[in-house]
């Protein structure tokens, strides 16, 4: 294995140490281990040779300029380095750690760009801590808006609040505006683990992304009235959490007879939450997904009629919170292109995969022409401790990238 390799295998390893929670990989949006991870990766890309910086949002950017070109495009290399609870050390970070090696190695090569680059570790892509993803992308794209702010975490702190304290201010807070004009970049390449098990069965480490699905969230909450549970008659109850079990069948059904839909809950508070009660409330969550963006609507718009039916039926009352709609993204033609073209020179093939998960990539794709290129994860497995992706893939996506650059580098001159 090239020493390159071995170093963001390293990378990879130290970094999974830094969680929040002991025993188990854990970083949230603005938390002290995300503090910690930010510093920690500065120091890789400065040792890369990049300028870094923190925005307002607590996103990590290692900058490298063209000398003799103050004013040349930029290419954006990036992913996030938040994580889900109990996460694997590859979502995520490889495409955050991959492009630092990538151009650390171009640099130990001798080779000059003609185009700068960004490699940007997001502050938040998963969506843990307040119940929406992208928060970091969105942040540096100028696309938070005053909604994104009053979202509150399990504390009640809301997004406005935790952002004034990343960085504390006498001025009155302001929305982040975006980092570049759109004219001024050459395109967002994202590297990331498949989370599914396409390649996997194909037995191929890499493949390049056609499209990412459009994915709505929301909140969600049945509110009837509590009583006791031994002296309650079935027949006069008014149970939250019988309608949100309702719903969540409901969801489940339509989603399996409609081919390319995914619809999950995920989470569900219950309250009072005693054995003997009966729930008045019951407040959740629900991640709608499917590649085209009208079969996603109209599956959005069957289930809320469902909801409003349980609700009617149950003599419940229901709130529904949007926290989150995103549409379909299709990946830039040249950029796919080129990237596609790095995949056979060194894997000898490659194939065209939809993702069903969404990526940062998705905001990007507002800004600026995007492309993603997956690795092979074993068995498919994300979101989980056992997530695993072989040296040997990561070392031929290290080369990959390296060989996407060179090829991006010809078609550009100082």
């Amino acid at each position: 294995m090239h020493a390159s390799a071995q170093l963001l295998l390293s990378y990879l390893a130290e970094l999974a140490q830094v969680t929040d929670e002991p025993g188990q990989l854990t970083r949230t949006f603005l938390s002290p281990a995300m503090r910690r991870a930010n510093a920690l990766v500065a120091t890789w890309m400065r040792d890369a040779g990049l300028v870094t910086r923190e925005d307002t949002v607590g996103n990590l950017i290692g900058r490298l300029d063209v000398p003799a070109a103050p004013r040349a495009r930029t290419l954006l290399l990036g992913s996030h380095l938040d994580t889900v609870r109990d996460a694997g050390r590859f979502d995520g970070a490889l495409g955050v750690l991959l492009p630092i090696v990538a151009i650390s190695e171009l640099r130990r090569r001798g080779v000059t760009l003609p185009f700068a680059v960004e490699v940007l570790g997001f502050s938040e892509e998963e969506g843990v801590r307040f119940a929406s993803a992208y928060l970091g992308s969105k942040g540096y794209c100028g696309q938070l808006r005053a909604a994104d702010l009053k979202l509150t975490d399990a504390d009640g702190l809301s997004v406005r609040t935790a952002l004034k304290t990343l960085a504390p201010s006498a001025k009155p807070f302001a929305l982040p505006r975006r980092a570049h004009a759109p004219r001024d970049l050459l395109g967002y390449v994202e590297i990331h683990i498949e989370q599914g098990p396409v390649l996997d069965a194909k037995k191929l480490a890499l493949g390049v992304v056609s499209a990412i699905a459009g994915q709505t969230r929301a909140k969600l909450a049945f509110h009837g009235r509590a009583g006791h549970a031994g002296t309650m008659p079935m027949n006069l109850r008014r149970d939250a959490l019988g309608g949100a079990a309702e719903f969540t069948l409901a969801a489940e059904e339509l989603a399996q007879r409609t081919p390319g839909l995914v619809a999950t809950v995920g989470t569900m508070s219950v309250a009072p939450g005693a054995a003997n009660v009966i729930p008045a409330t019951a407040a959740f969550s629900l991640d709608l997904r499917h590649p085209s963006d009208v079969i996603r609507r109209s599956a959005l718009r069957q289930l809320q009629a469902a909801a409003a039916r349980i609700a009617r039926r149950r003599q419940l009352t229901f709130t529904w919170t949007a926290t989150q709609d995103n549409a379909a993204v299709t990946c830039s033609p040249a950029l796919t292109a080129t990237l596609t073209a790095s995949v056979r020179a060194l894997q000898g093939k490659t194939i065209a995969l939809p993702s069903g998960a969404g990526h940062d990539a998705v905001v990007l794709s507002a800004l600026t022409p995007v492309a993603m290129l997956f690795v092979r994860s074993r068995a498919g497995l994300s979101h989980h401790p056992d997530e695993f992706s072989s040296p040997a893939d990561i070392e031929l996506a290290l080369q990959v990238l390296i060989d996407f650059l060179a090829r991006l580098a010809r078609t550009h001159t100082l």
